[in-house]
């Protein structure tokens, strides 16, 4: 199968690290669906997401989005929000707009360089 024929990277990649439990897949799979637009342009098999959190549900929780992706290396999203369904969506779009960046940043440069 060559590379324009591998399937895309989606949100189903996720892994949830500390602080979630599987049964929680769902709900943090339907916060993330909006990020498939983004990373459908890379081969699944060139992206890598683990989601975790520390202190949940106290004032001082941290939810921690990393995306690894070949070739562009580690992309990290954090939130402070203490309300869970807040950080999830403030890490999507965290996410979302670093990919973004990264993407146009080598555009750019690929513009430059011919």
């Amino acid at each position: 199968m060559s590379a324009q024929e591998s399937p895309a990277a989606t949100v189903e990649q996720l892994r949830l690290g500390a602080g979630f439990g599987e049964e929680e897949r769902p709900r943090v799979l339907e916060v993330f669906r909006k990020l498939d637009r983004r990373l459908k342009r890379f081969s699944a098999g060139a992206v890598d997401m683990q989601l975790s959190v520390k202190e949940r549900d106290t004032p001082s929780q941290k939810l921690t989005l990393e995306c690894w992706i070949a070739g562009r290396g580690r992309i990290v999203a954090t939130s402070t929000e203490t309300d869970l369904g807040d950080a999830l969506m403030d890490c999507r779009e965290d996410l979302w707009r670093q990919i973004d960046d990264a993407v146009n940043r080598r555009i750019d440069r690929s513009r430059k360089e011919s």
